[in-house]
């Protein structure tokens, strides 16, 4: 039961308009000169070299962002219509 309560504590921190712009500008940040600059390296990595190693966790990391972030919409208008809507 308190898993639950700090998932939904969690999810509902979450929906702030606030954490889309912190994140959004995150991911600019990230794919731009300084760190592209930093991670373009002749590194390789069980065969893949490291900048591609960067862009591909950076992708997934967003993909996991937005997923948090549409799970906490609906779970927060599923609060909101209530039981006795359902």
């Amino acid at each position: 039961m308190k898993t639950r309560h700090l998932k939904r504590r969690f999810l509902s921190r979450l929906s702030l308009k606030e954490s889309w712009v912190i994140f959004f500008i995150l991911g600019i940040i990230m794919m731009n000169y300084p760190f592209l600059h930093i991670f373009n390296k002749n590194i390789i990595i069980h065969g893949i070299p490291l900048l591609l190693i960067y862009i591909i966790g950076g992708w997934a990391v967003s993909i996991l962002v937005i997923f948090l972030f549409t799970k906490s919409i609906r779970s927060g208008s599923d609060e909101q219509s209530g039981p006795e809507n359902q």
